[in-house]
């Protein structure tokens, strides 16, 4: 795989480096096939390992993977919590849906084939929880 389309499917993944430019670790500067700088995850994997196994300090691991010492210990966090899976980026924003609970999914299943109007009206009544009509119909699709 060249460069160009390795690089060209960590975009499509989202897994570009923010800064390939800064990372100066030995691995990364000789080029070759398998070491590229703009794969995050990679980067991320040999900061962590040129630590614990090289001894490096965090300041100059982190310096010369192109993070902060900061960024440093949220990536080791992150890879203590999940291990690989941690070196990902976590997406942004809410989880799914807020109010959206169990208690309110059973409740909304009790009312039967009533409107998702009717339905939003006696939630609100009910538990006290307001939900707008067409989050009602698109739960009811799934």
């Amino acid at each position: 795989m060249s460069h160009d389309s390795r690089r060209q499917a960590l975009e499509i993944a989202k897994l570009v480096h923010p800064r390939p430019e800064a990372v100066s670790a030995a691995l990364f500067a000789q080029g070759g096939p398998f070491f590229f700088a703009s794969d995050k995850v990679q980067v991320k994997y040999e900061m962590l390992r040129a630590h614990v196994v090289d001894h490096r300090s965090v300041t100059a691991a982190a310096f010369e993977h192109g993070y902060s010492r900061a960024e440093f210990y949220l990536v080791a966090a992150a890879f203590e919590e999940a291990g690989m899976g941690g070196l990902l980026d976590e997406r942004r924003g809410r989880k799914g849906p807020m109010k959206l609970t169990a208690e309110v999914r059973d409740f909304l299943d009790s009312l039967g084939p009533r409107s998702a109007s009717e339905a939003a009206s006696a939630l609100e009544g009910e538990l006290g929880v307001r939900l707008h009509p067409r989050s009602i119909q698109r739960l009811r699709r799934r």
